[in-house]
């Protein structure tokens, strides 16, 4: 879909909501890095967290819990003029339901992530954080139609609030986790499945000897494809403006709708 309202966004610089769903400022800085080192000179990066959810994310629960936070974020960046957000959590929480509150493309890291890995190996393999956050990157995978390609998906056993000043041992515990897998599951590249990891990748590529996609910055360059082709998120389908419902404590529910939805 080209959205001809969006079309004047072709001749102009493009701003991106970079979004970490955790409330640690810290990581929100790392993210922030990594998304500008990607970015053309003319993208301007907004990176910010929550003011309230979980200060990591590892799980459903956490998920779950940073849900209502993103989607205030996410609605309040394309108020201010901002083209396309990025969600930097390789969980991709929230995404689907924050591309039906805002025009822009909403991308999440993991979808950008496994889409780019599928052009430039046949065989990839993910390596992430702790165990909790296995399973729902492998129903990520079936989603995104990865299955076939990506051969296995496995936590170094890392919290993720330990990448805010990664030491040695938690680099080796990534590298050895994903070294295992070059070997055993014969993948020709590695994703890495936390955005906190993203600044480990050009070393990583280097002593592993094949490509390392961290998935910030494959979003970042998304994003701004998407943006330069003045493409908008249908509102058909899945994706339509959330409706305003009637019930049981409707009115402040319809208010809060009201609010978020700005497209």
């Amino acid at each position: 879909m080209i959205d001809s309202n969006n079309a004047n966004r072709m001749d102009r610089a493009t701003r991106l909501l970079v979004l970490n769903p955790n409330t640690t400022a810290a990581m929100t800085r790392s993210i922030a890095a990594a998304a500008r080192a990607v970015a053309q000179p003319s993208t301007t990066i907004v990176a910010r967290n929550p003011e309230m959810g979980p200060a990591s994310i590892e799980g459903p629960y956490d998920q779950a819990l940073c849900t209502p936070h993103v989607l205030d974020e996410v609605a309040k960046g394309e108020r201010e003029g901002c083209d396309a957000t990025v969600i930097a959590c390789f969980d991709d929480p929230a995404v689907e339901a924050a591309r039906c509150l805002v025009s822009g493309p909403v991308i999440g890291i993991a979808e950008a992530a496994m889409r780019s890995a599928a052009m430039i190996a046949s065989r990839f393999a993910v390596v992430t954080t702790v165990a909790p956050a296995v399973p729902g990157i492998e129903e990520l995978v079936a989603r995104y139609g990865a299955a076939r390609q990506c051969v296995a998906v496995r936590a170094a056993g890392v919290p993720v609030l330990a990448l805010e000043r990664p030491s040695a041992a938690t680099y080796r515990r990534i590298r050895d986790s994903a070294a295992e897998m070059l070997r055993t599951e014969r993948a020709d590249a590695i994703i890495l499945g936390c955005a906190g990891m993203a600044a480990l990748a050009p070393r990583l590529a280097r002593e592993l000897d094949v490509p390392v996609i961290e998935g910030v910055g494959a979003a970042v360059k998304l994003a701004e494809s998407l943006v330069a082709l003045g493409l908008a998120t249908s509102k058909r389908g899945s994706y339509a403006n959330p409706a305003l419902k009637r019930g049981p404590g409707a009115a402040r529910a319809r208010q809060r709708t009201k609010s978020l939805r700005v497209a």
